[in-house]
């Protein structure tokens, strides 16, 4: 995986905010989607019933 410099990252997230809303908002939107559910597994993967 390529290491991309600070910078180039800002320009990004940057020009991206400049074309609207709308690609920022689905990406946030995602992130945030994708966040939840792992929240929700990390949690929820201690109630795991053990039969032994």
């Amino acid at each position: 995986m390529a290491h991309i410099p600070h910078t180039d990252w800002l320009a990004a997230a940057v020009g991206a905010a400049e074309q609207g809303p709308g690609n920022l908002l689905r990406v946030v939107l995602i992130v945030m989607v994708v966040g939840c559910v792992l929240t929700a597994w990390f949690l929820l993967r201690g109630y795991k019933q053990k039969d032994d």
